[in-house]
């Protein structure tokens, strides 16, 4: 077995681990299984992928994310490590081509969407694999107490079956202890081990302005906050908007958004984390699996949902340990836009059957069948053909979703491919009698490998500049070679696809588990009520998010309460009395700092700081350990 600070050396150029991904490892290493609540940032990755190395075999990754799945790929690949992905959208046979290089090849790691493992052909490909580990990355989806519930996360217990006394890794950055309980009960762990660090950020100062011109406040804070910076709002056609008036005010900015092409999402990325561009401008589609340390701010220009994602979107900045800002600019009218939000996520089930109609319909497909395949879907194209409300008609897809019936992805990019499809003697006969073609056929063949046993990659507008042709010229010619049935041209894509996890049955036959619509519901509905709270309440910023995951904290100093109860201060007579109720609880008994707190509201704590302080000071308390005692008669 290879050591595993000797794998992190060799792939990653690391000396030393981060806190727990050592203990993590060793853990994974000892075939326990293991969770481990790691806050964004903290270097989830390495706990699986540092492992799987030391052994043979390979680490099958569950992963709900396709952008995630490809970035992590990449990375891999980049370092010399063999790494594959299987996402929707793809063709059997390149997804056959990439199974059989697990079972057969040198493949290292295979990240599946936790859809795939409904598929048979999946699990019969899975059980002849020399599975070493499964990692289920985003480990909350599989539990409806968390806040993206997935129900395709509940068939990876199923896949345990098909592997002998391999261990299990669940890692997530976000997770109360209802939902840490549940993700041990649903993948069948047994006496598990948990690692989790702390999700206090002493360098991340949050802050809740409270404005009505959120652009202008906007421009104060990048202005006054040097350095990266990541702005997120709710949709598409606002990242572009605020962006241009950015740049039209003098300050680096560009936008992101799924519905942006492979090329401008990758240019944009690299061109922030390059620091060419000062400040990104994005939908939640951006950030996930991006490690770059040194942002100083991210601003949320919209109230955000939960908590959970809210944390998760924040802690994207000062990943260097350095001060760093995470500001929510809020305008009484965000509760209320929240609340419609809310009541658009659950249709009633009338219009959700009347939504699943017309996709039958839209994709053409007969009842009792569709089950496993994917299609291109233009929802705002379906809409228009069935008139129906494009807001609406997404909730209804993705109550569709979380009831199992389909799955909706992001954009998927899938490159254009070729095969050859004749015996090299026939191909050989066809150039000959088709001479204008011939030079296509050579290129093609001349730029890629393998194109006579399986599909090979092309990029249609290089071959084109080789070739001194028009890309248009080219096109028609690949398309007639596939008409000629010589080879099998699949055209590149980039539209989100919709999945059919089960087949489709008539809409009065659809199936819709009230109980847990209504369950959801009500967990949804706390979520935004803890989201307004988080915004309207002068508390701790600090102190709220981390109750919320259920860990005790003192007031951060930093946020804006803290620094708004600072600078009003104490006065004589608050301090006297501040002075008399810590000397009444501490002569009865011994306290911690945290313990003393608790006798207070939330909303004089840091002025029970400041009059502690004093006290500790002047000698009139003393510090024992980590117990306070009154030292005065």
């Amino acid at each position: 077995m290879h050591q595993p600070k000797d794998i992190l050396k060799k792939y990653w150029d690391f000396d030393t681990f981060r806190p727990l991904q050592e203990d993590i490892i060793n853990s994974v290493l000892a075939k326990r299984d293991s969770l481990a609540l790691m806050p964004t940032g903290g270097g989830k990755s390495l706990c699986f992928q540092v492992p799987a190395l030391c052994h043979p075999g390979i680490c099958l990754v569950i992963s709900p994310l396709i952008a995630l799945m490809k970035d992590q790929v990449q990375n891999l690949k980049k370092r010399g490590i063999m790494a594959e992905a299987i996402y929707s959208g793809m063709h059997y046979r390149e997804i056959d081509r990439i199974f059989d290089n697990c079972i057969y090849g040198e493949i290292k790691f295979l990240y599946l969407s936790p859809e795939r493992l409904g598929n048979d052909m999946a699990r019969e490909r899975i059980q002849q694999m020399n599975v070493n580990l499964l990692a289920v990355d985003e480990a909350h989806c599989i539990s409806q107490w968390g806040y993206d519930f997935r129900p395709s996360y509940l068939k990876i217990a199923e896949i345990r079956e098909l592997l002998d006394n391999v261990p299990v890794l669940a890692l997530t950055a976000t997770a109360t202890k209802k939902v840490v309980a549940d993700i041990q009960e649903k993948l069948e762990f047994e006496n598990p081990d948990i690692f989790s660090i702390s999700f206090a950020r002493e360098n991340l100062a949050y802050v809740v302005q409270g404005v009505e011109n959120k652009m202008t406040k906007l421009f104060t804070i990048i202005k006054n906050v040097k350095g990266s910076s990541v702005v997120y709002v709710r949709n598409r056609k606002r990242t572009k908007e605020i962006a241009k008036v950015l740049k039209n005010n003098g300050i680096s900015a560009d936008f992101y958004h799924a519905g942006l092409s492979p090329d401008q999402r990758n240019n944009r990325q690299e061109a922030w984390i390059t620091n060419k561009t000062q400040v990104i401008v994005c939908t939640n589609a951006f950030g996930m699996g991006i490690d770059k340390p040194n942002v100083r701010s991210v601003v949320h220009m919209d109230l955000p949902e939960s908590l959970e994602a809210y944390f998760q979107e924040a802690g994207r900045a000062g990943r260097d340990g350095k001060k760093s800002y995470a500001v929510l600019l809020y305008a009484p009218k965000d509760k209320a836009q929240l609340e419609r939000n809310f009541k658009l996520s659950f249709p009633p089930i009338a219009d959700v059957r009347q939504v699943y109609r017309a996709l039958g319909s839209y994709l053409q497909l007969a009842l009792g069948s569709g089950e496993g395949k994917s299609y291109d879907f233009d929802i705002v194209d379906f809409c228009k053909n069935f008139k129906l409300d494009v807001l609406q008609s997404f909730s209804c897809l993705k109550l569709l979703e979380k009831e199992g019936w389909l799955v909706l992805s992001e954009a998927v990019y899938l490159p254009s491919t070729f095969k050859v499809i004749v015996r090299r003697e026939q191909l050989y006969d066809f150039q000959l009698k088709n001479k204008a073609l011939d030079p296509i056929i050579k290129t093609l063949l001349r730029v890629t490998e393998g194109a006579f046993q399986h599909h090979a990659k092309i990029n249609e507008f290089a071959i084109a500049r080789f070739l001194k042709m028009p890309v248009e010229q080219l096109l028609l010619a690949l398309n007639q070679l596939h008409k000629d049935q010589i080879i099998d041209y699949r055209p590149a894509k980039d539209k989100p696809q919709v999945i059919f996890t089960k087949e489709r049955v008539d809409a009065s036959n659809l199936t819709i588990d009230i109980e847990q619509y209504n369950f959801r519901k009500e967990r949804q509905q706390q979520r935004i009520q803890k989201a307004i709270e988080y915004a309207t309440i002068d508390r701790c910023r600090s102190q709220q998010l981390l109750a919320y995951f259920e860990e005790k904290s003192l007031p951060c100093g930093v946020c804006d309460v803290c620094l708004d109860n600072k600078e009003k201060g104490l006065s004589k007579d608050g301090f006297e009395r501040y002075k008399l109720k810590i000397q009444s609880l501490l002569k009865r008994e011994k306290l911690t700092e945290s313990e003393l707190l608790e006798s207070f509201s939330s909303s004089r704590q840091a002025n029970v700081l400041e009059a502690l302080s004093y006290l500790l000071d002047e000698g009139m308390v003393d510090r024992e350990e980590d117990k306070l005692t009154w030292k005065l008669p």
